[in-house]
């Protein structure tokens, strides 16, 4: 899959709006034909977890996009740039994500207690999507680019799709490869929601690992499907800290189930389906019926970003 969106998009150019809707809905139907795969080949309640988790890590995913649409707008990338950007983006996404849920796996077999803590994990970050300190979040202080500027030496100016360029027998990097680094540990620091919050829907590693593939595969197209639109949505980091928050007492009662007593309930993946559906399309209704008043977000040549208030709330889990 990877393969196929590298060579789809292979020169630079523009992604618009008919480009990116058509490689969504193509990412979109492989996912959902893989789900109904596993409801036969596997059963009902495979094929609801693989569901509920792809669901919901696609709706974080949407929360991931405010902060690389706020790292493109500082570095101001070209728009026929940022597909590139994004495609490492979601190769490291892939390769942490596996790391991660392998190392998640492992740990709650072996240690079911565990998941009180990914519970309060998801509490925490919940409540920091909730709350709004109003602080810009500064892509240059991302321990990312901070670690790369350590590395190789920087220039200003881009050089096309280049990330290395030699100027008198020196090598430097060019302002797109620190994209690149920010944008990767965007990707790491997002796992630290996204591993714990699936592993609250189903500990089969085929499951949480091929749910969190297909969501973040389509990542790159929904970007430029929203790009501009981000901030109409103004409800949706909301539904995105309740269904964090939801999630994260799901795991309380289900490490309660099985470290306390068989008595505490567990709260069956159906219900956390149902959960995760109304929440975000509440949110998305209400933002649409109810727009944030207007506001001036930072701009990428030719693109808009979103808000700085809701970059911000996202951006919080970053630094």
């Amino acid at each position: 899959m990877l393969l196929v969106d590298l060579l789809g998009h292979r020169g630079a150019h523009v992604i618009g709006f008919r480009e990116a809707a058509v490689w969504s809905a193509v990412w979109v139907a492989i996912a959902l034909v893989f789900g109904v795969i596993i409801f036969v080949a596997y059963g009902v309640e495979a094929g609801t977890a693989y569901t509920t988790a792809w669901l919901l890590e696609k709706s974080l995913s949407v929360d991931n996009l405010f902060v690389f649409a706020l790292i493109f707008g500082y570095f101001k990338v070209p728009r026929e740039y940022q597909h590139r950007v994004l495609f490492f983006g979601v190769f490291g996404a892939l390769v942490f994500r596996g790391i991660f849920l392998g190392l998640g796996v492992a740990v709650v077999e072996r240690f079911t207690a565990v998941l009180f803590v990914f519970g309060a994990i998801l509490l925490w970050s919940a409540w920091k999507m909730l709350k709004d300190d109003d602080v810009d979040m500064d892509p240059s202080q991302n321990f990312g680019v901070r670690l790369l500027k350590k590395i190789v030496p920087l220039k200003d100016d881009y050089h096309g799709q280049k990330f290395f360029i030699k100027e008198a027998g020196k090598r430097y990097g060019t302002p797109l490869l620190a994209v690149v680094a920010a944008i990767e540990a965007a990707d790491l620091l997002f796992a630290v929601d996204s591993v714990p919050a699936v592993l609250a829907v189903s500990s089969d590693p085929f499951i949480v690992y091929s749910s969190n593939a297909f969501a973040i595969l389509g990542l790159r197209a929904l970007y430029f499907l929203l790009s501009g639109l981000l901030e109409r949505f103004h409800l949706l980091s909301k539904a995105l800290a309740f269904i964090l928050a939801f999630i994260g007492v799901k795991l309380f009662f289900q490490a309660g189930h099985e470290v306390i007593s068989p008595a505490i309930p567990h709260i069956p993946t159906w219900v956390s389906l149902s959960v995760i559906i109304v929440s975000l399309t509440l949110a998305i209704v209400l933002s649409l019926r109810r727009p944030a008043p207007a506001e001036h977000g930072a701009s990428a040549e030719g693109g808009d970003a979103p808000d700085a208030d809701a970059a911000a709330s996202t951006g919080d889990r970053e630094r």
